[in-house]
């Protein structure tokens, strides 16, 4: 019989420590469930809230959803974030069953993949934000450039669209944490040479627009001089 309980100790012993795990592995079910249909219904809810606020009629008109579908994605803006939202409630949920576990290093894991979900999400915001805004300022740079006469309003609106974009693509990866120095020291020295060139452009090919137009500017100055 020693021999016998010698050999049936371990298993004992595992049936125990089972027996101990199976309320733990319940409650972590239950925890993934639940987390997965309240996933689902923020997804849904997220979704018919940014429609309600009319954000897809802002990505349609910053061409983030053109972007996307160009891209092969068969979801708009809107879809995406309602998707990242479901994933980061989920994964939320992975995080409070591994952590009922007691496994330290899943938990952790998995709570840093919940940031980096959350941190995108905030990243496509800007970005969607963004890209409107530097359709808008492309669309006044050109109406102001057509307005004065200048002969390449539409190269600079586009250089205006883009130097817009890079910035908040600068900062929605700064947002997530991706790139660091390296790529805002390579945007800045990308935006000296943008500059220099402009300003290079500017010197040896616009001299007499700049002329005229400070001609045209002292004359209503002048005018409006003599009327008072």
């Amino acid at each position: 019989m020693g021999d016998w309980d010698m050999l049936l100790e371990p298993l004992r012993a595992f049936m125990l420590e089972a027996a101990g795990m199976l309320p733990k592995l319940l409650l972590a079910a239950i925890v993934v469930v639940a987390g997965w249909l309240v996933a689902k219904a923020l997804r849904l809810a997220v979704e018919k809230g940014l429609r309600a606020m009319n954000l897809h009629v802002l990505t349609e008109r910053a061409g983030t959803d053109e972007l996307l579908q160009s891209g092969g994605a068969h979801i708009d803006t809107i879809g995406l974030i309602g998707l990242l939202a479901y994933w980061l409630t989920l994964l939320a949920a992975l995080v409070l069953a591994f952590n009922s576990l007691e496994l330290a290093y899943v938990t952790e894991t998995v709570g840093r993949l919940a940031m980096f979900v959350l941190r995108l999400i905030v990243a496509v915001v800007i970005v969607a934000y963004g890209a409107y805004f530097a359709r808008f300022i492309e669309s006044r740079v050109l109406a102001h450039g057509r307005a004065y006469g200048v002969a390449d309003a539409e190269l600079l609106a586009t250089l205006a669209r883009y130097a817009v974009l890079a910035f908040v693509l600068l900062i929605a990866l700064d947002q997530m944490d991706i790139g660091g120095d390296v790529i805002r020291e390579s945007f800045l020295i990308l935006l000296a040479g943008v500059v220099f060139a402009l300003a290079l452009a500017f010197g040896l090919g616009g001299r007499r627009w700049a002329a005229g137009l400070l001609d045209r500017w002292w004359a209503r100055r002048r005018d409006r001089a003599e009327k008072r």
